[in-house]
């Protein structure tokens, strides 16, 4: 096997990785949907002003899944064909899609140590602004507050003074008096030990970056090796028909 059948040899495995790890991405994507975690498809909700146009992560994973099964079957027919029209057309997208990936992941870690901190001065004033006022914050809110047993960014402190407030009255979540039968107000909320949600929200936050970084890392080789691969390929076949 001479060196340009391994290369088209090569520039369908990699593909084929592409396409299986799109494939993945669809069906975790379809996998949070479905599943309604709370912390998985709306984490990034609760800090929001407007958590109706917030940017799920189910959905971003389904987007990027659909886009690496395409980006797959055309490296594949690139390679197959030997067409230097796909290839390059495959080339110029991967090189894209490294270059954003890299800039975003060098942003991210420069800045990874400022992330609680920005949370915590954004989410707090937009929770009290919007809890009670916006239906789908409230609800995203309430289903977090239930699911992990907590209140507010710090605790019940967080709604005195608010929209809610001011609009309901000193009437909490049951998640701010531990979940009990009772009307959970202010002296029972005052009583109560309850912590706030922001600690396990940033813990959501980091274990999922840490997985998103793993997966990335090996996208970005198979991305490196196909790009590679796909120019070799282009070349030859340039240089074959001249």
């Amino acid at each position: 096997m001479g060196l340009f059948e391994f290369a088209k040899v090569m520039m369908v495995v990699y593909n084929l990785l592409i396409l299986v790890g799109g494939s993945g991405l669809i069906a975790v994507g379809f996998w949070m949907r479905l599943s309604g975690d709370v912390l998985g498809s709306n984490v990034l909700g609760v800090f929001s002003i407007n958590a109706a146009y917030t940017i799920k992560v189910d959905i971003f994973f389904i987007s990027v899944g659909i886009i690496m099964v395409l980006l797959g079957f055309l490296g594949c027919c690139g390679a197959k064909k030997e067409s230097k029209c796909l290839l390059i057309m495959f080339f110029s997208i991967i090189v894209i899609i490294f270059i954003s990936e890299l800039t975003i992941g060098l942003f991210a870690l420069a800045y990874s140590s400022y992330i609680g901190k920005f949370l915590r001065s954004w989410g707090r004033p937009v929770l009290q602004d919007q809890y009670g006022r916006d239906f789908h914050f409230t609800n995203l809110w309430n289903m977090t507050m239930t699911k992990l047993h907590c209140c507010g960014f710090d605790n019940y402190t967080d709604f005195i003074g608010s929209y809610y407030s001011k609009h309901y009255g000193e009437i909490y979540h049951p998640s701010c008096c531990g979940n009990t039968t009772f009307i959970c107000d202010l002296e029972h909320a005052q009583n109560s030990t309850v912590q706030g949600c922001f600690k396990w929200l940033v813990e959501a936050l980091d274990s999922k970056l840490y997985i998103l970084g793993a997966i990335a890392a090996g996208v970005g080789g198979i991305e490196t090796g196909a790009m590679l691969v796909s120019l070799y390929l282009f070349c030859y076949l340039d240089k074959d028909a001249s």
